[in-house]
């Protein structure tokens, strides 16, 4: 089998955690790969499990150490990343690696991984309707969701650096379609 990565990124609220949760449900040659990140837990999220959740401190020794794909700090002290570890882990399994990154680290993956990779980028149907979303959400106050509005703003401007765009107006319909992408990518 050969080495694949599939990434999928998009602005905060977008859903794709949700479609990448789809996907591993419907494709069981993929695993998930559990980015590092400073922030703390939201809702139910878990350590190990839907991150591995450590300090500043301890993230910028890795990053000394060379430990990463890549990472970014997406905030001020706010990092986020991925383990050289975590992929080789993946692979070892004879699986294919399934991302959920911000933006940034989407983009920082694809240059990476190249042609081993498929980049998907999830639209929203629009930036109001993104603001909802996290309104809706319940897990940030005010001032976070205007930081979040505005900066998804910004990384929508870089759709077009990714392989694919699917824009998450309907769940199902870009449920079908992800699984259509992937279905393609995973038998070329």
């Amino acid at each position: 089998m050969k080495e694949k990565v599939i990434i999928f990124s998009a602005p905060s609220g977008s859903g794709k955690t949700t479609l990448v949760k789809h996907c591993l449900s419907r494709f069981p040659e993929l695993a998930f790969s559990i980015s590092c990140t400073t922030r703390a837990a939201r809702g139910t999220e878990e350590n190990g499990i839907d991150y591995h959740f450590i300090t500043t401190e301890v993230f910028r020794r890795k990053i000394g150490e060379n430990a990463f794909v890549e990472f970014e700090e997406v905030y001020t002290d706010k990092f986020y990343g991925t383990l050289k570890s975590e992929v080789e882990r993946i692979w070892a399994e004879g699986k294919t690696v399934i991302f959920d990154v911000d933006v940034q680290g989407g983009i920082s993956l694809k240059k990476y991984f190249g042609e081993k990779a498929l980049s998907v980028f999830i639209m929203p149907p629009s930036v109001a309707d993104l603001e909802l979303r996290l309104i809706a959400r319940g897990t940030d106050d005010m001032e976070t969701i205007k930081m979040r509005v505005e900066k998804a703003t910004e990384e929508i401007s870089f759709k077009d650096d990714f392989d694919e765009i699917v824009v998450n107006d309907q769940l199902e319909v870009a449920k079908h379609k992800v699984e259509q992408l992937l279905q393609n990518f995973l038998n070329s």
